[in-house]
């Protein structure tokens, strides 16, 4: 992998390690290893924000993010989020969301939060994967009940990389400022009774009650779901760096798993389900299944 791109990882990470401390170019321009000139021209190019403007929109997310969920009052998520006064934040929150951060607070509108993507990945996705000491899958059967889903369709996707090229990464953040069923976004495989004409198999959406009634973002749909049962296949924790990995070996299990020894199928009615790869708990898709 280019030593470019794993300077601008490292400059990517040390910010979000970072974030509640003051950030000079000097600071990344240690990490990248590279000259603060240079480093400032590699990260604009590779994830075209200044350092400043990515910083800043990071800090606004999670400061948003803490006044949803952790009933922060304004004034503190200003001064943590390292603004000078209220009036400063609260003008900057609305220029990124649309919306001041009292009101945001209170009626927790769908926003577009800011989703920090390493650049890496774009690079590690292309690499060829060796499947030969596959990691272990936990396999569990589980329920999900009747529930809406709030979902952004895209055109011809069969995959989160595809989607991302046709829709955009940012949906993903407004995702994320909703409350979900489940405790996060989803991204769903639909079959063919829940698609609209012309639009992609892969979506990405937030799981809500089945008699939910609240804001929907524009250009988004509702689809309703039938209560189901799931074959949740887990893999082991694992680093960032080895994704496309753990994600192939779930993918590998699912593949050659026979539902018919617990007195299941495959049910080709309902989505299939993937959940955000995060390295901690390991990699997770849901696959649908009924009894024989």
């Amino acid at each position: 992998m280019k030593e470019q791109i794993l300077a601008v990882q490292r400059m990517q990470e040390y910010i979000e390690a970072n974030a509640d401390n003051e950030i000079t170019l000097a600071d990344l321009s240690r990490e990248s290893m590279f000259s603060p000139w240079y480093s400032y021209r590699l990260f604009r190019s590779y994830t075209g924000l200044s350092p400043a403007e990515y910083i800043r929109r990071y800090r606004l997310s999670r400061s948003a993010i803490r006044l949803k969920s952790d009933n922060c009052r304004v004034i503190d998520a200003a001064f943590e989020a390292g603004f000078e006064s209220v009036d400063g934040y609260q003008r900057a929150f609305l220029k990124e969301f649309g919306c001041n951060p009292g009101e945001y607070a209170k009626t927790k509108v769908p926003i577009p939060l800011f989703v920090t993507y390493g650049v890496k990945f774009r690079e590690l996705r292309k690499e060829k994967i060796d499947m030969e000491n596959v990691q272990s899958v936990f396999v569990q059967l589980m329920k999900k009940p009747e529930r809406r889903v709030i979902i952004k369709r895209g055109e011809k996707a069969d995959d989160y990389f595809a989607y991302c090229e046709e829709v955009g990464c940012d949906v993903w953040g407004i995702l994320t400022s909703m409350d979900s069923l489940c405790g996060e976004p989803v991204c769903l495989w639909l079959p063919e009774r829940f698609r609209k004409k012309n639009t992609s198999v892969y979506v990405q959406g937030v799981e809500v009650e089945a008699d939910y009634s609240g804001a929907v973002p524009d250009g988004f749909d509702v689809i309703t779901l039938p209560a189901a049962e799931y074959l949740m296949f887990q893999g082991e924790p694992f680093r960032e760096e080895d994704y496309c990995t753990a994600i192939s070996a779930v993918q590998h299990s699912a593949d050659k798993y026979n539902p018919a020894v617990i007195g299941y199928k495959w049910d080709e009615t309902n989505p299939k389900i993937q959940l955000e790869p995060r390295g901690e708990r390991g990699y997770i898709e849901l696959y649908p299944v009924r009894p024989l």
